[in-house]
């Protein structure tokens, strides 16, 4: 664990900004959450989010009191189809990181820890600078690289080599398959010095939502769910890498050969008018249902409290490091099934911990479920083993600490800015 200060006594040197310069939010700042609920007795803690960001993270960071300011910039995520498109994103993320570099510099660079979400080998130029000014930088990266053609391979390899070598510069890979992943991209000594800081659950918020008054049958009422039914819950943005179109087809396929089995979707936003056109065509009726987070409580233990709804918890994700929401069902005791990509496989172990599924296969976890369903001591078995093994091995308190005990090391290390 990292060193203390004296209580209510926060060093001038240990300044700590979190930045990250896009509107959706999730799992990574979940992370950050964390870092930021064990630092702030010790640190100056600012955090620099976009201006039109969510209400609800708002308050997360505020029922932290932490001090937080809006950016007026952030990433187009919209599609670009066309070179003018493409042409005009590129122009956003430059003016987004352009506008968060001159906020942190008019605080003064020289020493400040700053945390970052932002990519590297797309924002390398924004790490050097801040860098290059004294600024002790971290950057968590949640997945691997995505596949892209040798040419481009071949120069985010050369922007990640050439940060690598800066002395005040690190990755904080959350999971372990980002950083093997990781190997062949960056100077060799770096990578042995990179620290696995967990995305992770908080085992007290845990125990709180576990104990805590919760009317499961009232709840599922509220929802038009009868008392008996066999509840599948998934957690996190409803979008297309989550893998949102699979479990409606597999939930198709379910309620077509068991009865009485309802889907349930938590996510930070709904979807737009075409989306659930699209999420009717599938002839669930009243056996999926859609809940904003918002609409279940404003804390954090308020969502982790609505996990009760469910018998079972299913993530069948494409494309994921290593889910918050997942490891929050383990630890809350739902037996799981989720996706054989990225890093999963470090929480769920088939057969074991929970139940794998190759990506997309929509029939597979159609079978998993059922056979969830109906197998109660299958189901009891996971949910024991799954829970026992996310408490034992991704404790937030434990990533958090590895995270400021780096900002420690690097804020100890002797470097002079460039004006």
């Amino acid at each position: 664990m990292p060193a203390k200060a004296p209580a209510g006594v926060v060093p001038e040197s240990r300044r700590l900004r979190f930045v990250w310069n896009y509107l959706d939010w999730g799992g990574a700042q979940v992370y950050l959450l964390a870092i930021m609920k064990l630092a702030r007795d010790d640190w100056d803690i600012e955090v620099l989010l976009p201006s039109g960001s969510s209400g609800e993270l708002v308050r997360l960071i505020d029922s932290l009191d932490v001090r937080y300011r809006f950016i007026d910039a952030c990433l187009d995520k919209a599609p670009a189809p066309t070179i003018f498109r493409k042409v005009q994103r590129q122009w956003r993320r430059i003016r987004a990181e352009y506008v968060t570099f001159r906020e942190l510099e008019q605080e003064g660079l020289d020493g400040l820890v700053v945390h970052s979400e932002l990519a590297p080998w797309q924002s390398w130029i924004f790490y050097w600078a801040l860098v290059r000014r004294g600024a002790r930088v971290c950057m968590t990266m949640h997945n691997a690289l995505p596949p892209n053609p040798a040419w481009r391979r071949l120069v985010w390899r050369s922007r990640l080599w050439f940060l690598s070598r800066l002395p005040t510069f690190q990755i904080l890979p959350s999971n372990q398959h980002v950083k093997e992943s990781l190997r062949e991209w960056v100077d060799p000594g770096f990578f042995q010095r990179m620290p696995v800081t967990y995305t992770a659950v908080d085992p007290t918020e845990i125990e709180a939502a576990l104990a805590g008054p919760f009317d499961r049958g009232d709840c599922r009422h509220s929802l038009g769910i009868p008392d008996d039914a066999t509840v599948v819950l998934s957690v996190g943005q409803f979008i297309d890498r989550k893998g949102r179109w699979v479990l409606l087809e597999a939930a198709a396929e379910v309620c077509r050969v068991v009865d009485g089995v309802y889907f349930v979707w938590l996510t930070p936003e709904l979807p737009g008018g075409a989306e659930m056109v699209r999420v009717t065509a599938y002839g669930l009726l009243d056996q999926f249902k859609l809940v904003r987070s918002r609409d279940v409580g404003s804390t954090r233990i308020d969502t982790l409290r609505f996990f009760r709804v469910g018998d079972i918890f299913v993530l069948p994700s494409f494309v994921e490091g290593l889910p918050i929401a997942l490891l929050e069902g383990m630890a809350m005791g739902l037996p799981s099934i989720s996706t054989n990509v990225y890093a999963i496989p470090e929480a769920v172990i088939d057969g074991d911990t929970g139940l794998l599924i190759e990506a997309g296969d929509h029939k597979c976890l159609a079978e998993r479920i059922v056979q969830l369903s109906r197998d109660a001591e299958l189901r009891q078995r996971l949910s024991e083993r799954g829970r026992r093994h996310v408490l034992a091995n991704f404790d937030q308190r434990d990533s958090a600490g590895i995270a400021i005990d780096e900002y420690i090391r690097l804020s100890s290390i002797e470097v002079r800015s460039t004006r």
